[in-house]
C-alpha cells in the first residue's frame, strides 16, 4: 500500500517519516556542525523545522487516535517512537505491515 494523504493514518505516517528525517538531520548533521564547526545557525534552522514537524506529528497522532480508536498503549508507543532516533521509521514499518495484512 502506498501512503495516502486522504486518511488520517496516511497523513500520520507521512508526517512521522518527515519528523524522523528532521530528527536525524538535527542529531547527525546540525549538532555536529554547531559544536565541531562552530555553526550554531544549523541547529537553529533544523531545530525550528523539527519543532514544527514534531507539533504536526503530535496533532496527527491525536487525529489518528480518534479516527482509528487507538488504545492508550498504542498512543504511548507512537509518542515514544517520536523521541527515539529511527523510532518513527520503526513505527511506520509496523503500521504499513498492519495495513497490508488488513487489506488481504
Amino acid at each position: 500500500m502506498s501512503l495516502s494523504l486522504k486518511s488520517s493514518l496516511g497523513r500520520f505516517r507521512m508526517i512521522g517519516i518527515l519528523e524522523g528525517i528532521s530528527y536525524l538531520v538535527l542529531l547527525g548533521i546540525a549538532m555536529p556542525l554547531k559544536y565541531w564547526a562552530n555553526l550554531p545557525m544549523a541547529v537553529k534552522l533544523v531545530g525550528w523545522a523539527h519543532g514544527v514537524l514534531f507539533v504536526a506529528y503530535m496533532l496527527s497522532l491525536v487525529s489518528v487516535t480518534f479516527d482509528r480508536r487507538w488504545s492508550f498503549g498504542r498512543v504511548l508507543v507512537a509518542f515514544v517512537a517520536s523521541l527515539v532516533p529511527f523510532g518513527t521509521f520503526w513505527l511506520d514499518a509496523r503500521l504499513k505491515k498492519e495495513d497490508q495484512q488488513s487489506a488481504v
